[in-house]
């Protein structure tokens, strides 16, 4: 008995792992066509989130903002710019037609990225509300001053009211 390797009995990569594949090259009125489909939805996509931010800036001017509903609109603003931003990379980028491996390895990093971003903005915060408390002269510079009321008459220079 031999133990020769016979390259004509060896397994094909893309048979042996089914996430490998080629991107197939497709014709150019099949790509138009995705690209243009996309571009549609891109842009119905970015009316809904104007249209939102006009919303959120109507209950803003009101007299009593509710703070749920803004709070609800800019997470659905958000939901749709992650969505705008994977049609982008997925269509435009050509992300979508590679292999699944390739993408984790770009995907993974820019998930580590935000959280990257989330971290120093809570910190930050954090670090701005321990300076308001602790540093009154950071406070006082830095805070707006309380607006007198309609009833309250501040002295004037001769101390009478």
């Amino acid at each position: 008995m031999s133990t020769h390797f016979d390259p004509t009995q060896h397994i094909s990569s893309s048979a042996a792992y089914p996430e490998v594949s080629f991107y197939e090259h497709t014709d150019d009125a099949t790509f138009k066509k995705k690209v243009r489909k996309t571009t549609i939805l891109l842009s119905v996509i970015t009316i809904i989130e104007l249209a939102i931010g006009l919303a959120i800036y109507t209950i803003h001017k009101g007299e009593n903002p509710s703070a749920l509903l803004v709070l609800m609109f800019k997470g659905a603003v958000c939901i749709l710019t992650l969505a705008k931003a994977y049609y982008i990379v997925s269509v435009f980028m050509h992300l979508g037609d590679e292999i699944r491996n390739m993408i984790m390895t770009i995907v993974v990093p820019l998930m580590l990225f935000i959280w990257f971003i989330i971290a120093f903005i809570a910190d930050g915060n954090s670090y701005k509300n321990l300076r308001n408390k602790y540093d009154k002269h950071f406070q006082e510079s830095t805070m707006p001053a309380k607006h007198h009321s309609a009833e309250e008459k501040p002295a004037d220079a001769g101390g009478k009211q």
